[in-house]
């Protein structure tokens, strides 16, 4: 294209999951526009995801962009990507007359709202979310096939903050640190505890320190494996803020979860991240696994439909066996300790 912006906002207002598949969308901006101011605007809960980005100059809160006039340091936007399509983000945008705004055609609004539209369906694409939020670059001459593992090298999470010593005293040097994270605050599949009790106990006590972590609120759905193998774990959940989970990934060696915020950070932070996923569209591993150089998806080998669009317990994500997770998790000490 000819004019350049000098500042662009990339507009990702969900959770950290999401958040974070999309922080390579700045990487790539960054790596093709050396000078460009490169906002993201997210919700308050995801900044500190956000503000650990070194492609990303500029952290804006959503409910700022919705309220009052926004600046990148000190000039009107030029450029906004709608990654997240919200009808009233694009509608405020072109309110706020942001030159070059950027959505897909499958949103009726956004062929309204905005003048640069990209011919994208997520829900029926064979692309990772990942690669479909590249896919947004288009109108700014950036065309690029991202392979899964070009994409997994673009998230630039390099400004986490140091442990505290009160959660750096926690971790066994000795060990292989082992983070289980088995709820999703209701938004996912989950694997089952009963899954997670059983790896626990297959898991030699000599070569893993083993933590559960989880939101306050989660506390008493986790009892069962405080009650079943309670001498055999720490309880982490709900004793840090987010800023300090973050660096309490990036000290650790592994996380288990099924497909959540935290799993993605994980891969990200480029520690061992398994996920365990149903073998359901669009919720499949082909869709949202982690990304990363030790990043691995577990996930039975066969269609299945049972439980989709309901909220019916999902035996195909059950079905994953503790005993491929051990044999993941073994490889990986090995590994490690070469």
């Amino acid at each position: 294209m000819a004019h350049i912006p000098t500042n662009i906002i990339i507009s990702r207002t969900d959770s950290i999951g999401d958040v974070v598949l999309t922080l390579p969308v700045a990487t790539v901006l960054k790596k093709h526009f050396p000078t460009m101011k490169i906002a993201f605007m997210g919700k308050a809960y995801t900044r500190p995801v956000i503000e650990a980005c070194t492609s990303v100059d500029l952290f804006i809160d959503v409910i700022d962009f919705m309220t009052a006039e926004v600046t990148i340091f000190g000039e009107k936007p030029q450029a906004i990507i709608h990654v997240l399509p919200l009808a009233k983000i694009a509608q405020r945008a072109k309110k706020l007359s942001i030159p070059l705004r950027i959505g897909t055609t499958n949103r009726i609004y956004h062929w309204f709202t905005c003048n640069k539209l990209v011919k994208l369906s997520r829900k029926n694409s064979l692309l990772h979310e990942a690669q479909l939020n590249l896919k947004l670059l288009e109108p700014l001459g950036i065309t690029n096939q991202f392979s899964l593992e070009e994409v997994g090298d673009l998230f630039a999470l390099n400004k986490i903050q140091p442990l505290p010593f009160r959660l750096a005293h926690l971790i066994d040097k000795d060990k292989f640190n082992l983070i289980l994270h088995p709820k999703s605050q209701g938004n996912g599949r989950e694997w089952g505890l009963e899954n997670f009790i059983k790896l626990i106990r297959l898991l030699d006590q000599n070569k893993f320190k083993i933590f559960i972590s989880g939101v306050e609120k989660e506390r008493p759905l986790l009892e069962p494996i405080f009650q079943n193998v309670g001498s055999n774990v720490t309880d982490i959940t709900g004793l840090m803020s987010l800023s300090e989970f973050m660096s309490f990934i990036a000290a650790s060696d592994g996380l288990i979860a099924s497909g959540t915020g935290p799993i993605h950070l994980a891969a990200a932070l480029g520690i061992n991240a398994f996920g365990i996923y149903p073998p359901i569209k669009p919720i499949h591993p082909g869709r949202w696994a982690p990304l990363g150089p030790k990043a691995r998806a577990f996930v039975v080998n066969r269609s299945c439909n049972d439980c989709k669009g309901n909220k019916n317990p999902c035996h195909c994500i059950a079905e994953v066996e503790p005993e491929w997770l051990k044999k993941a998790l073994d490889q990986a000490v090995a590994a490690s300790l070469q």
